[in-house]
């Protein structure tokens, strides 16, 4: 059988009432764990971005979008999907080449792209540079385990070490958090800011963006009284400022938990990680994972994802232990490329 070119294929506006098609070649997308079917009408509604389709012989056989952020100079890609029928068929190459004929013509502003996989990148992006990875550690709680899994990471956090108390930063303290820029340089490898797999800068209209989605932040300061602390790398922030990488604490963000076509009333959690200290890191899973855990509807459960710097997937993994696996990804990378 010929592979499809792009004059068979035809990439279109999605809409509202393509829902159901996307969702059918969707079907065992990351394990049943896949974010679309709770976005796909929030990204409709989003003037920032754009979704497309592609359509071979009038059915549905891909789907991707784009959208705007760091002030209109980037297009992150999200939510790329082909039909299990023609994966590996040169598809996704042929609606992603589309898009960024889109994108140029629509956007002369936007100067790169920006995306992000799991494990080693495909072929497909070799245009792309390594940005960076961070490790995902992920576990599956029921609902009749949520109350166990919470006592259990209590007794581990409390064993560990006294920690400053965690902050649950309102809107105008992260905008302040992120106006120093040791905050970015310290805390935020190539001064990415992701969240939910979304890179962003630490750009203001970013920072608004993601306040406008319930996400819980909670930041703590450096510990300077033990010698877990004392260990510090440096890098230096854009002015060529060096900035101690504990010197701005440690940051978490919590996307709310949304519904997952996983079923049993299954619902996804992200935890983001920013610093590199594990005992820091331990404590704000566990006050994410309470708050995750409150904003649950009855009888729910949660698959649990953490991404953080490479460094702490041992001490994550062991901190999770005893708590059951959801093995899926083990790396989170970040692909950036000019246009």
């Amino acid at each position: 059988m010929s592979q499809p070119t792009s004059q068979d294929i035809q990439v279109l506006p999605a809409t509202a009432c393509d829902y159901e098609e996307v969702m059918s070649i969707s079907e065992g997308v990351y394990s049943g764990v896949d974010y679309l079917p709770a976005r796909y009408h929030e990204w409709l509604e989003d003037p920032q971005r754009e979704m497309f389709l592609a359509r071979l012989d009038g059915r549905v056989v891909g789907f991707e979008s784009y959208v705007l952020v760091d002030a209109g100079v980037t297009a992150v890609f999200q939510g790329l999907r082909v039909a299990s029928w023609k994966r590996s068929s040169g598809v996704a190459g042929i609606i992603q080449r589309i898009c960024i004929d889109h994108l140029q013509s629509n956007h002369p502003d936007v100067t790169t792209i920006r995306l992000t996989r799991v494990e080693d990148p495909p072929s497909s992006v070799s245009k792309y540079r390594l940005l960076h990875s961070k490790a995902v550690v992920s576990v599956i709680l029921h609902h009749d385990q949520l109350d166990h899994a919470v006592k259990l990471l209590k007794h581990r956090v409390a064993s560990a070490c006294e920690r400053r108390p965690l902050d649950a930063l309102t809107p105008e303290e992260v905008l302040s958090l992120f106006e120093n820029s040791c905050t970015a340089s310290g805390l935020l490898p190539n001064g990415l800011l992701i969240q939910g797999w979304l890179p962003l800068s630490t750009h203001r209209s970013n920072l608004e963006l993601l306040l406008q989605r319930g996400i819980v932040w909670f930041h703590s300061e450096h510990c300077e009284e033990t010698s877990d602390c004392d260990s510090t790398s440096k890098s230096r922030d854009a002015s060529g400022t060096i900035c101690p990488f504990s010197s701005s604490g440690f940051l978490s963000l919590g996307t709310p938990p949304y519904s997952v076509p996983l079923g049993d009333g299954m619902h996804r959690f992200d935890i983001d990680l920013f610093g590199t200290d594990p005992i820091s890191a331990k404590t704000h899973v566990l006050h994410q994972l309470i708050k995750g855990v409150q904003l649950l509807p009855p009888g729910a459960g949660i698959v649990c994802f953490l991404y953080a710097e490479m460094s702490l997937h041992a001490e994550l993994t062991n901190f999770c232990q005893d708590l059951t696996p959801f093995p899926l990804w083990k790396q989170q990378i970040v692909l950036e490329r000019d246009i």
